[in-house]
């Protein structure tokens, strides 16, 4: 087989992997997302991307005390930010439990705590004695590196998707019910203790699997957008639920279609602005909440009242 041909395949197949990598990412975080933005939860997700790069670089070094050597397979760094994110929520829940600062407070504390504890460690491993072998391209997660996406991170992607739709197919009647009216759902004795955890840490798993492609800044981009986007075509949940998994699969594809092209971008922060597109059009054109629709009812009702006032004058 020729050079250029063999260059091609291997082009084409890394193409096929970080776009359907991409793909799997923005589905699931935009189905996921659509609890986050019901319950208005967006600096939940913030601080779970933002906290899951101590968990990243933690993991990495861990990983090379162990084996000598540094692993940056998402199979060893995924589990230290799911560990990292869910430790700053819990942390922010305590805190505001035992203190008077509020949720807000609390989570945004947080956020720095974790995020300057890695960008503080990720500097470190780039620049400490003993030099540490395989940090080349740690820091990546802070604003992705969708191209370095193999087969076996796109397995584990897909993996983890898959068991959080599954969680989420499972346990549907309960979340659902939580997020509208958690007193309702206390009194009909369902657990919510434990149905606030469990939607945690789908959030957790909707976030963690895209730090590689999107990384810790804008991945809540992309578990809000979608759902955003969805929320002002319909007023049911499962409706909104599936359209903003379509939302993020399009846009995931669509973005990393995008980033290969000759203009030669960085996946992540297209796949977002394709999502923020998709978002204004919603915005702009959604049949009942969009901008025009709505300046179209006040416009028909401005005339049926001034219609209504020159009749009554007359009479």
């Amino acid at each position: 087989m020729s050079a250029p041909l063999e260059g091609l395949l291997e082009l084409d197949a890394t193409l096929f992997t970080v776009a359907a990598g991409a793909t799997i990412i923005g589905a699931v975080s935009g189905g996921l997302g659509c609890f986050a933005y019901l319950r208005r939860q967006a600096l939940v997700g913030d601080v779970i991307s933002h906290a899951a790069l101590l968990g990243v670089v933690g993991a990495f070094v861990l990983s090379w005390l162990v084996t000598g050597e540094g692993s940056k397979s998402l199979l060893v760094l995924v589990p230290g930010a799911i560990v990292a994110g869910i430790a700053a929520l819990l942390l922010a829940r305590s805190i505001q439990d035992r203190t008077r600062i509020k949720e807000d407070a609390s989570l945004g504390v947080m956020l720095a705590i974790f995020f300057g504890g890695g960008l503080m460690m990720l500097r470190w491993v780039q620049r400490g004695r003993p030099s540490i072998s395989g940090r080349a391209g740690l820091e990546d997660y802070v604003f992705g590196m969708a191209a370095a996406m193999t087969r076996d991170d796109l397995a584990m992607i897909g993996g983890l998707g898959a068991l959080g739709v599954l969680v989420l197919a499972l346990c549907w009647k309960e979340l659902k019910l939580y997020t509208f009216d958690p007193g309702f759902a206390a009194s009909l004795g369902l657990r919510t203790q434990l149905v606030d955890t469990l939607l945690l840490a789908l959030l957790v798993l909707g976030i963690v699997i895209g730090l590689q492609a999107v990384g810790v800044v804008l991945m809540i981009a992309l578990l809000v957008t979608p759902a955003s986007a969805a929320r002002q075509w319909t007023s049911r949940l499962p409706v909104m639920v599936a359209l903003a998994a379509l939302f993020g699969a399009v846009s995931g594809l669509v973005g990393a279609l995008i980033s290969a092209t000759e203009l030669r971008v960085p996946t992540g922060p297209v796949v977002v602005l394709v999502s923020t597109l998709v978002f204004v059009v919603s915005i702009l054109f959604a049949p009942s909440r969009g901008v025009i629709a709505r300046a179209r009812a006040r416009g028909r009702t401005r005339r049926e009242s001034l219609g209504g006032g020159a009749e009554g004058a007359a009479s």
